[in-house]
Parts: structure tokens; sequence; C-alpha cells
């Protein structure tokens, strides 16, 4: 009996401690979510500045939506508050409490949400999207691919021309390296610090900066494939 006890009160102590941790997660989040958020789809071709406050509102917490936001994202007419359930869940949610969307975090103040049927939502600090706004800016223009021994075998252009839900056209030039030219990238996006090719057959590779300033295809071989801004 005494074992059986014992066993029954780590097991109570245990459970009190996921308790505690998940008071303590969410309090953090509460303290943490006020201020001016990006509501975006993946990559920022429709966004929306969303106002989180600390005040209590019926279920939950007040929060504004810039009047554009209706118009860039029509869900979001249905949005009147937001608040957190669970261990880290960050919902935003209509007069009645119930979720127009829920949001977790995927990085540090990078938060993603889906919407059956629509795709998937970001929502990020302010400043720290803006800030992903100029560095996709500076993505614009021509570059060239280069092996790891410096040897080109391409040249293409990253445009700002939308080609589809977040995506954009990329054009490659003339006598490319065949294995490039079959792969074809007919479109490209920046998705959490990578550039993302793709072509029409839906294969995409991925490329990430390295400490050279240079983009590197990932994952890495002995014959690498890295992108030079031109």
């Amino acid at each position: 009996m005494r074992a059986l006890r014992g066993v029954a009160f780590a097991v109570a102590a245990h459970l009190a401690a996921i308790g505690i941790a998940q008071a303590q997660d969410a309090t953090t989040l509460k303290k943490e979510m006020p201020g001016q958020w990006e509501l975006s789809t993946t990559e920022r071709s429709k966004t929306c500045v969303v106002t989180l406050k600390a005040d209590a509102a019926a279920h939950g917490y007040k929060l504004e939506l810039e009047p554009a936001c209706k118009t860039a994202l029509p869900f979001t007419k249905d949005i009147v508050a937001w608040s957190v359930k669970g261990l880290d869940i960050v919902r935003l949610q209509d007069a009645a409490g119930e979720a127009v969307i829920d949001f977790t975090e995927v990085e540090a103040g990078i938060f993603e949400g889906l919407r059956q049927g629509e795709g998937v939502y970001i929502l990020q600090d302010l400043a720290a999207a803006r800030s992903m706004a100029k560095s996709m800016d500076q993505m614009i223009g021509d570059w060239a691919m280069v092996r790891g021994n410096g040897q080109p075998v391409c040249g293409l252009t990253l445009t700002n021309t939308e080609a589809g839900p977040d995506n954009f056209q990329v054009f490659l030039k003339p006598k490319c390296d065949p294995a490039i030219a079959q792969f074809n990238p007919t479109q490209w996006r920046l998705e959490r610090g990578q550039i993302i090719l793709m072509s029409k057959s839906g294969d995409a590779w991925q490329f990430e900066a390295d400490d050279n300033a240079q983009w590197r295809r990932v994952p890495d071989t002995a014959d690498p494939l890295i992108m030079l801004r031109q």
C-alpha cells in the first residue's frame, strides 16, 4: 500500500508540475503578445497589421485591425478579440470566443496558423516582418549559380512579378548547366530565411545563406551549388 501511495503521490506531483508549467507558459504568452503584429500570407503578398492589447474583452483581450485588413484578408472581418488557449495557442477569435484562426509558435516570434481550404498564415512582430520585406527586396535582380570551385553554371533573374499565391517569377538565362536547365525553375519565394526555387512540375530547391554571404543549396553536398548576387 505504501508503494502504491508513493506512486500515486509521484503521479499527482508530476501532473501538478505539468499544470504549473502550462500556466506559466500561458501567462508568459499573455504578457509577451500585446503589441503590433503583422498577419500575412506566408510570403507577405497580403498583409494586415493587428494590434493586440492587454485590456480584457469578452472571452479574451481587445485588439485592433487596421482598416485595410478586411480587404487584404477577408476572414479578419470576424475577428474581434484574442486569447491564449491551452499551453501555447494564440487565438484570434470571433464575438462568441470561437477561433477564426489559431496560431502556434514555430520560431522565436513567428507564429503559424492554418485555415482549412485557404492555407497557412503567419503572425509575426511587425518590425521583424518589415525587416524581412526589406530583405526580400534585396533579393530581386540578377544572380549567378556556381559550383563549389567557383565555376559558373547558370545565370538567373529573380523578379517581384507575382506568379501565384506568395510566389514570384524567376527566369533562367541562356546556356545553363543541363541539370539546372532540366529543373527549369519558374517561381521563387523567400521563406523562413531560405530562397526557394520551384519548377512547373512542383519540384523545389532550397538555398540558405552561409557565413560568406553566399546562398548554398541544402542539404549540402560534396559538389555544392551556390547562388551569388550579381
